[in-house]
This record gives C-alpha cells, sequence and structure tokens, in this order.
C-alpha cells in the first residue's frame, strides 16, 4: 500500500508564511541593531567612577572637568562597542538603520553642550545634571524608535531622573548623575547585552 500524499498547503496559510517573513526581513533591515549592551555597562562603570572623583571636587569648573572627561570617555566606548557588536553581526554603523539612529540621537546632545556651555558661566550649573539626563534620555529615546524596545525605555528612564532632579535639592545632582549614567546604564547594558547578542 503506498503511502497517501502530504496534504497540501492552503493559499491562505502559505500567504500568511510570506507576510510573516516579509515583516520581519522588513523589521531587521530598518532596526538599529548594534546598540552595544556591554559598551553601555562598560559606560556605566567609568560614569559611577566619575561620579565619585567629582563629589571630591571643591570647584564647579573641576566638577565640570570632570564630567566633560568622562562624556568624551563615554562616547569613545560606545562608539567602539557599537563598531564591533555591528562588525560581529555583519552590519555596519554606516547602514541607514543607523544613520537614522545617529540622527535621532545626536541633536538632542548637541543642545545638551549648548546649554552647558551657556549655563554654566551664569552659575546655574546645579542645572546642568539634569538637563543632560533629560537631553540623553530624549536622544536615547528617539534614537531608540529605530532599535530594540528596551532602548527607548532605557531613554525614558533617563527622562524621569532628569525630571527629578530639576526639582532636588540642587546637592543631589552629581548623585542623580551617578544613578542615570552609572546604574541605568549597567542595568540596561547587561540586558541588552544578553537578549540582543553583546
Amino acid at each position: 500500500m503506498s503511502p497517501l500524499p502530504p496534504k497540501p498547503v492552503s493559499i491562505q496559510q502559505h500567504a500568511i508564511e510570506n507576510l510573516r517573513f516579509i515583516r520581519e526581513t522588513m523589521e531587521r533591515a530598518s532596526s538599529f541593531t548594534a546598540v552595544p549592551g556591554w559598551g553601555g555597562a562598560i559606560m556605566g562603570g567609568t560614569a559611577i567612577c566619575a561620579a565619585i572623583i567629582a563629589a571630591f571636587q571643591t570647584d564647579q569648573r573641576q566638577w565640570l572637568s570632570v564630567w566633560l572627561s568622562e562624556a568624551l570617555l563615554a562616547i569613545a566606548i560606545g562608539l567602539y562597542a557599537m563598531h564591533r557588536k555591528a562588525v560581529a553581526a555583519g552590519s555596519s554603523v554606516m547602514d541607514p538603520p543607523a544613520r537614522k539612529f545617529a540622527l535621532s540621537f545626536v541633536p538632542p546632545l548637541f543642545a545638551g553642550a549648548v546649554l552647558t556651555a551657556a549655563l554654566f558661566p551664569t552659575g546655574h550649573s546645579d542645572l546642568l545634571p539634569g538637563i543632560w539626563l533629560l537631553l540623553y534620555g530624549t536622544g536615547v529615546m528617539t534614537g531608540g524608535a529605530f532599535s530594540a524596545r528596551i532602548v527607548p525605555a532605557m531613554g525614558a528612564f533617563f527622562i524621569g531622573l532628569g525630571g527629578v532632579s530639576l526639582f532636588a535639592p540642587p546637592s543631589w545632582g552629581n548623585w542623580f548623575l551617578l544613578v542615570g549614567f552609572g546604574i541605568v546604564h549597567m542595568i540596561f547594558g547587561v540586558v541588552i547585552a544578553r537578549r540582543y547578542g553583546g
């Protein structure tokens, strides 16, 4: 007795599978997956060190110098980690999704740099931690629209911290930076690294 021929796949089922494949392909092509988890965790570690060093500064210029040095170090770590993750995934940090991420992420950081230059000489440096956290969170959230869902969630944490920081006693500003750029980066960095391949 010959075996029965396999049941043909219905046209509807075939169409659903094709649509699912097309949707998944488009999502992969349009999302930026090189957000560096381990790089973010390392950036968090350096930010904690910066917050501790900055806490011992008696002059506001020295305090600002510590945090500006940390910002440059974090940018270097982030770019290097992003490049490594992109290469490991067989993509490039120059792909269209990466450019979209950068075009959304960089303008809020530029706004933060301009506000820092404008506010610091006027003696309003107590506003800087809140402004930095708010604008960094905005950049992460808008850039994260082209990445995994966890990235905009991280941005929301930064925005929340920044908002609270602006209404907290000025002496707490440095510790808000420690929590945001340090602890939040480390926690989300580890989660991103484990769930999204580094």
